[in-house]
């Protein structure tokens, strides 16, 4: 495998430009470090801080020009300069070899401060005026910067040049956009001298993407079909025997008699990187769809981005057949359900797990063993797409889904038209669960995956969801995802406008033997309500009467039955998760939301509405009536005019 990409071939050139901000002490020759690159000749007089400086794309092999902005070091300025920083793709650090002092300052202001501004950017320590250090003080640049470097892991090379010989010059702002268009710490950790986590992963999905018949080898069609797409070239059969003669000297298992190994191509990598050709395998990996954060460019893929906001994202039966297949392949044992070890090596071609973090975590049902069966996985594979359609479609892809991207989702009708047409095509509904504190919102959701009844529950995330088919009568299957929403939070959630277009149905939940609960879950029915009347996203409203294991206050029943009356919702569903009896709580939910037209809160501010809108409907019927009478009435008398005009005549 070459290393070699043709000119003009190079995919970092998404770039415009690179843009370096040239930092120091005073005095440390900034000023004349960036014009002796721009004009190749040493300047006898300089400005003190040089206007903004271009580097054309011709000065550099992968065609990318560099932006350079003069900094100046007084105190005065540092305003100036931090916002420089923030727009800055790189750092060039400057210390004068004849000043040790400004070698120190490096290490105790000026790489503390660009830390303090949070500036996540490469650093390239540059030592000026090398021909001014006295010979008879040499220093072993690998010694004194080691240590720096060690502290400081934003440094991403050091160098040191003459801008009064012109010695190593040019290789300062080549190496500040090599850092940017092909950085280090994504690929290679310094430290442990190894491949990083993430990088691995990215390298193993695409080898697996060129091992067409899934020999877990790349034999030598397949190895020159990677090279061709990578870097325009074929490889000479000689190329082929020489690298596999490379890897089989360093790692015997690299190669076998099918080809090379996914290890012989992960060792091919890591000597590209160690050697400093960061750019062969950048190639790879952005030929592959990979960013900087080796995640696949969200932005460049099909996922419907034109929707309505009360309109949804589902998976298409293409791609839930395709989930299918990844299911049955990586349930080795055949059990029915995936292992944590089996998940593991299910998404190791991706940059980690999806479902180890908040909010897919403990977000579906698991068997006893804590195993995940095929309904639990397609239960999160349903509520990743609803929630966050670019990071399923990229995940679909990690997994190795070849077919058309664009046909793995499908839009949902709106809403407001599924209420029109009082019916929903929907397979996946979101529910969100309202309630005061202690009111039995963690019990629901977490019952609703299975998991036992416990007496108290910890505060959760105003990110918590849970996520599970319901069976319904005649043996349809539906998703139902369950979203909690503290009660602190229910203010915030409804001062935007769209905040009920992604919900299906909401449920509010009451202690039953709490008068005070019941009093203020109406009031959250309320706030819903009639934000759902201003917003024009009404949805269907259940009141559910929790804890029923515990005694009601005296008239509890007569009181949830009056609101539920005066609001023209269905009477309150009693259920008790400690006993658990659940009243067929799920499946009402998701016939709510189904018949979706029903079910819908009214309030008096609602009703006066509706009224006043019926009335200025009525009169512009009678207005267009009385307009429409006028123009008969004018047609009548014109047509009587012209007759007894011509009787006249």
């Amino acid at each position: 495998m070459s290393g070699d990409s043709p000119e003009g071939t190079t995919i970092s050139s998404r770039r415009s430009t690179v843009r370096v901000v040239v930092l120091g002490d005073h005095a440390t020759g900034k000023s004349s470090l960036i014009t002796a690159a721009a004009s190749d000749t040493f300047p006898e007089n300089v400005l003190p801080v040089l206007p903004v400086t271009h580097l054309p794309a011709d000065y550099f092999p992968d065609g990318i020009p560099v932006t350079i902005i003069d900094t100046p070091s007084s105190l005065e300025d540092k305003g100036k300069v931090e916002e420089e920083l923030k727009l800055a793709d790189a750092i060039v650090l400057t210390y004068a070899c004849d000043q040790p002092e400004t070698l120190t300052r490096l290490q105790n202001f000026w790489l503390p401060e660009i830390r303090r501004l949070k500036v996540k950017i490469p650093v390239i320590v540059v030592g000026c005026k090398l021909d001014l250090r006295d010979e008879h003080y040499p220093i072993n640049l690998e010694l004194v910067m080691g240590p720096i470097m060690q502290q400081f892991r934003e440094i991403e090379t050091c160098i040191e040049c003459s801008a009064a010989n012109l010695v190593q010059v040019t290789e300062v702002f080549y190496y500040a956009q090599k850092t940017v268009l092909h950085p280090t710490a994504p690929l290679f950790d310094q430290e442990s001298q190894t491949l990083q986590p993430r990088c691995i992963r990215a390298l193993k999905r695409i080898f697996l993407l060129c091992d067409h018949d899934m020999d877990s080898a790349l034999n030598d069609d397949e190895l020159n079909e990677f090279q061709v797409r990578c870097f325009n070239a074929p490889l000479q059969p000689s190329e082929i025997v020489d690298v596999k003669r490379v890897v089989q000297e360093k790692v015997p298992e690299g190669v076998n008699r099918l080809g090379l190994t996914l290890k012989g191509f992960l060792y091919l990598h890591a000597l590209f990187i160690e050697k400093g050709r960061l750019e062969t395998t950048w190639t790879v990996l952005r030929e592959f769809g990979y960013n900087d954060d080796l995640e696949l460019e969200k932005e460049n893929l099909p996922v419907p981005s034109e929707k309505a906001p009360d309109q949804s994202v589902e998976l298409t039966s293409e791609a839930v057949d395709f989930l299918k297949g990844i299911f049955r392949l990586f349930d080795s044992n055949k059990d029915g359900a995936l292992q944590d070890s089996e998940l593991d090596e299910m998404f190791s071609t991706a940059p980690e797990s999806p479902w180890n973090e908040a909010p897919y975590k403990d977000s579906v049902e698991r068997t006893e063993l804590g195993d995940l069966t095929l309904s639990g996985f397609l239960s999160q594979w349903d509520l990743m797409t609803l929630i966050d359609p670019p990071q399923s479609l990229a995940y679909l892809i990690y997994l190795g889904y070849t077919g058309d991207p664009a046909t793995a989702f499908c839009v949902t009708r709106k809403r407001s038209l599924d209420f029109k047409k009082q019916h929903t095509q929907r397979h996946v509904f979101q529910c969100f669960v309202f309630g005061p504190k202690n009111s039995g919102k963690s019990a629901l959701l977490t019952s609703f995956v299975g998991r036992p009844f416990q007496s108290k529950y910890n505060l959760t995330s105003d990110q918590c969801y849970t996520v599970n088919t319901v069976d319904q009568l005649g043996g349809t299957k539906k998703t139902l995802i369950l979203h909690e929403i503290q009660e602190d939070d229910v203010k915030e959630l409804l001062s935007s406008k769209e905040s009920l277009a992604a919900c299906d149905v909401a449920v509010f939940l009451y202690d039953s033997s709490d008068e005070h609960s019941l009093k203020r879950a109406s009031e959250l029915l309320m706030d819903v309500a009639m934000k759902g009347e201003d917003s024009e996203y009404a949805v269907p409203c259940l009141l559910v009467a929790a804890k029923d294991d515990l005694h009601p206050y005296p008239t509890s029943l007569k009181d949830s039955e009056m609101i539920c009356l005066t609001m023209k919702i269905d009477a309150p569903i009693r259920m008790s998760v400690k006993e658990k009896d659940t009243n067929d709580a799920f499946l009402r939910i998701v016939n709510a939301a189904e018949r979706c037209h029903l079910s819908v809160p009214e309030t008096e501010h609602g009703r006066n509405k509706k009224h006043y809108q019926q009335l200025v409907n009525r009169s512009l019927v009678i207005a267009s009536v009385g307009a429409a009478v006028a123009v008969v009435a004018f047609a009548a008398y014109r047509a009587y005019a012209l007759r007894k005009s011509n009787s006249a005549s």
